[in-house]
């Protein structure tokens, strides 16, 4: 009976420890990129174009929810117990719309919604969004490119492509989120620093020839 006893304390021992280690394992830890909000925007008086975004693609293994890393060009590897709780390309898009509003050059900044009401569309397409792990250090690389066509004439009146690398200094997947939403921040400034006053630009040539 004893022995019984013992053996059935062991084996209740054993499942303990193994769930409590399962359990660590198994814990999956969710991030979203954060960059600081725009500034309030300001009086729009003189603003009548209006801008839609499409939402940003992106090639399919940054869709797949896992936070990626490159061990060398040619390998792909994705973070087991590490995702994104917010879909980077409806961050892109977001960000976006938030950025070219806070401009005050556009009478309104929406996401597209296949409606012909408005004067231009903005398409992107965040190609990497990446840790890289080779040519010594760790790193974050981030790529956006864009293009704005005139939605009634079909023209593309401006494309940009931004690839932006950062540095991480503490080798962990918080330190690397942390510099992908730096990289991030430095990639959409750059794309879209000269959008507002081509848009206005050709919004006023587009205004004094009718």
């Amino acid at each position: 009976m004893k022995n019984s006893l013992a053996m059935t304390l062991v084996a209740l021992s054993t499942i303990a420890v193994l769930s409590g280690c399962a359990g660590k394992v198994g814990r999956t830890n969710y991030y979203s990129l954060n960059l600081p909000a725009p500034p309030d925007p300001p009086a729009a008086e003189n603003a009548h174009t209006t801008v839609a975004i499409r939402e940003f693609r992106a090639p399919a293994y940054l869709r797949q929810g896992a936070i990626v890393y490159k061990p060398s060009p040619e390998q792909i590897g994705f973070y087991a117990y590490h995702r994104w709780a917010v879909d980077p390309c409806d961050f892109v898009t977001d960000s976006i719309i938030d950025r070219l509003g806070a401009t005050g050059n556009f009478s309104r900044v929406k996401r597209y919604d296949g409606q012909p009401d408005a004067d231009y569309v903005v398409s992107g397409r965040l190609e990497k969004l990446e840790e890289i792990d080779y040519e010594g250090g760790v790193k974050v690389e981030v790529a956006v490119s864009a293009q704005m066509t005139k939605l009634d004439a079909g023209t593309i009146v401006w494309s940009k492509a931004v690839l932006e690398v950062g540095v991480v200094n503490q080798h962990d997947v918080p330190a690397v989120v942390s510099e992908m939403s730096h990289t991030m921040e430095r990639a959409i400034e750059k794309l879209l620093t000269p959008v507002p006053g081509t848009l206005t630009a050709v919004s006023k040539a587009v205004a004094n020839s009718n």
